[in-house]
C-alpha cells in the first residue's frame, strides 16, 4: 500500500480523517546513511531533542566526516565521554561497530530482509531495541506500513483522539 492509499483508507474513519484533513500533507525524509542513523539514535536515546542535538554535534567534531565503525572502535572513551556520551552509550556505540566491523551487522542486507528479519537482526547490538528497529525500518528503510505501537508518542496521540480514559496498551 502507498502513502496515497494508506491516507484513503484512515480518512474513512471519521477522528482519524479529522486529524488527517488537520495536519495536512507529509512526507518522510528517507535517511539513507543506516549506519549514521543507527549512530543518532543510540546517542539521541531518552534524552531531550535539544541535549541530544548538543551531544551529536560534539560527537561529530571529532571526526573530519562521519565516523566509520573502525574509527569509533579506535576512539578513546575519554574522548567521546568528553563530548557528552555516558559509559552506557559508548558501549553501545562500540558494540553496534564491534558488529559491524566483524561482520555480524551487514547494513547493506538489511534493505533485502522483511521488517521482523531488520528487527531481529538490530535488536542483536546492545542498546537497539524494538522501536530503535521499528524507526529505522520506517525513517531509513522506508516502511511505510510499519506501525510501532510501543511508541509513547502514538499512544498518546491514540488517547488524545480517541478520548481513551487510559493509555492503549
Amino acid at each position: 500500500m502507498n502513502q496515497q492509499d494508506g491516507l484513503r483508507f484512515l480518512r474513512k474513519d471519521p477522528i482519524l480523517g479529522k486529524i488527517i484533513d488537520n495536519v495536512g500533507d507529509y512526507s518522510l525524509k528517507r535517511r539513507n546513511h543506516h549506519f549514521a542513523v543507527l549512530v543518532e539514535s543510540i546517542i539521541s536515546q531518552q534524552l531531550a531533542t535539544s541535549a541530544a542535538e548538543v551531544i551529536f554535534r560534539r560527537f561529530r567534531k571529532i571526526y573530519p566526516k562521519f565516523p566509520t565503525a573502525a574509527q569509533i572502535l579506535s576512539t578513546r572513551k575519554s574522548k567521546l565521554r568528553a563530548a557528552g556520551l555516558s559509559g552506557m552509550k559508548i558501549d553501545y556505540l562500540k558494540d553496534l561497530a564491534r558488529n559491524i566491523k566483524e561482520g555480524r551487522l551487514n547494513m547493506k542486507l538489511l534493505s533485502k530482509m522483511c521488517d521482523e528479519e531488520v528487527i531481529d537482526h538490530l535488536t542483536q547490538v546492545k542498546g537497539i531495541g524494538r522501536w530503535t528497529a521499528e524507526m529505522f525500518l520506517i525513517f531509513s528503510l522506508g516502511r511505510q506500513d510499519v506501525l510501532p505501537v510501543h511508541d509513547l508518542g502514538l499512544r498518546k496521540g491514540a488517547q488524545m483522539a480517541f478520548s481513551l480514559p487510559d493509555l492503549p496498551k
